[in-house]
């Protein structure tokens, strides 16, 4: 397989903290990988490494084969780096077509139509509230919005930040269903969620953070099943039933 993300012994944080500290792992491309580990271990801190909005201290991060840990975010989000932080992220006092207009910013005004067409293609969602407030959807409504709208740049690299944080399950449901349609179109998925066992079950790919650095990589299945991780992250011996 391609690999779409490589990271070389990246050590990265804010101001002169290191939070991530010489982590490597590579992607591949069309794949889900979930990334895992405790409060405080790195994991929001290596995706906005990634996307460029925090402090590179070493190491480099490939694209595509390319080297981009130079570039600014909106040059990576321009080749194709997509990035749906932690929180609401949408314009909630403007209805989901405005939304979804206003994610077309950066591109020629002669393809908004077919970008907005395509998520709305692939979210029938978006259609139906075409005309309603975002700020009048429910949370997983939201995160779906927030997803098409990084998506319309057609990022071939999504990184997801808690896509589920304070959802109902059965949005929960919803938002991990999305993600897997996403991926389905060819789109490489890193995503840091605090429901491990709902993004296991539909990774490709785990890797499990311990105090900034990499601690475990493997199949999702494996990593999973592990002794370790489910006494840290899925209830200990509890009984595992597919979502």
């Amino acid at each position: 397989m391609t690999t779409a993300l490589e990271l070389d012994v990246v050590t990265a944080g804010y101001g002169d903290n290191p939070i991530v500290r010489e982590f490597s792992a590579r992607l591949e491309a069309g794949t889900i990988t979930t990334l895992l580990g405790g409060n405080g271990a790195g994991k929001s801190t290596l995706l906005r490494a990634i996307y460029g909005t925090n402090r590179l201290f070493s190491g480099r991060i490939l694209f595509k084969g390319e080297a981009i840990e130079r570039l600014p975010p909106w040059e990576r989000l321009r080749r194709g780096v997509g990035f749906v932080p932690q929180g609401r992220c949408n314009f909630p006092a403007m209805s989901v077509g405005e939304n979804l207009k206003m994610g077309c910013y950066t591109l020629p005004s002669s393809k908004h139509e077919a970008a907005i067409g395509r998520m709305t293609d692939l979210f029938p969602l978006l259609r139906e509230k075409w005309r309603t407030e975002a700020g009048n959807m429910s949370g997983g409504e939201q995160q779906i919005l927030e997803m098409a709208m990084v998506l319309l740049l057609e990022p071939s690299l999504l990184l997801l930040d808690e896509p589920s944080l304070g959802l109902s399950p059965r949005m929960q449901g919803d938002v991990f269903a999305t993600v897997q349609r996403i991926a389905a179109t060819g789109v490489t998925v890193l995503i840091v969620e605090q429901n491990v066992r709902g993004a296991l079950l539909i990774s490709d790919r785990a890797l499990v953070m311990e105090q900034g650095r990499r601690f475990m990589e493997g199949p999702a299945d494996e990593v999973r099943t592990d002794p370790r991780i489910r006494q840290a992250y899925l209830g200990g011996n509890i009984k595992e039933t597919a979502a």
